[in-house]
């Protein structure tokens, strides 16, 4: 009997413990803006590992997170919503973009100001943003060599590639 009340002893600590991790890591959760502040859109051609509470960003600072994410049905661009602090205001002529931290990096959104004086409002959509990068498409222009070369004219890889990057 005293094997088996030991037995339940350890098991209620083991989910006690376990309770208590969960508590803690979830209050360490950076929460950000979530009801309070303002919501301003911005839409995108790619918006690729961006997702609902992603991190948006100035100069690497934590401003807010985006709140929704969906498809706009006239234009077929990804309508990002982003939940903004009260005490941030954006210039009206700004760029919102996605970045990543490296190649293996988090996906944000960054917002570079601009330098009006105007700030956008609750609602207002942003003017300039770019979207994420193909990391696959650039690496595969790198590695299609000759594909474009016509009648034997010999052109080089690193040309192909930087054809294909004029692109972006």
């Amino acid at each position: 009997m005293s094997g088996r009340t030991a037995e339940v002893i350890v098991g209620f600590l083991v989910v006690l413990a376990a309770g208590a991790f969960l508590t803690y890591a979830l209050g360490l959760e950076d929460r950000g803006p979530s009801g309070e502040g303002y919501e301003v859109i911005a839409k995108f051609g790619e918006a690729g590992g961006i997702g609902v509470g992603s991190d948006v960003q100035i100069a690497g600072v934590k401003v807010g997170r985006v709140a929704s994410l969906s498809l706009d049905p006239v234009t077929y661009q990804a309508r990002v919503a982003m939940r903004i602090g009260e005490d941030h205001r954006i210039p009206v002529d700004s760029v919102a973009k996605i970045t990543s931290r490296g190649l293996l990096g988090d996906v944000h959104l960054s917002i570079d100001p601009g330098a009006e004086d105007d700030m956008m409002a609750p609602g207002d959509s942003f003017q300039y943003t770019q979207g994420a990068l193909d990391l696959m498409g650039i690496l595969s222009a790198f590695t299609k060599g000759g594909d474009k070369s016509s009648g034997g004219s010999g052109s080089s890889a690193s040309g192909d590639s930087m054809d294909a990057l004029g692109e972006f």
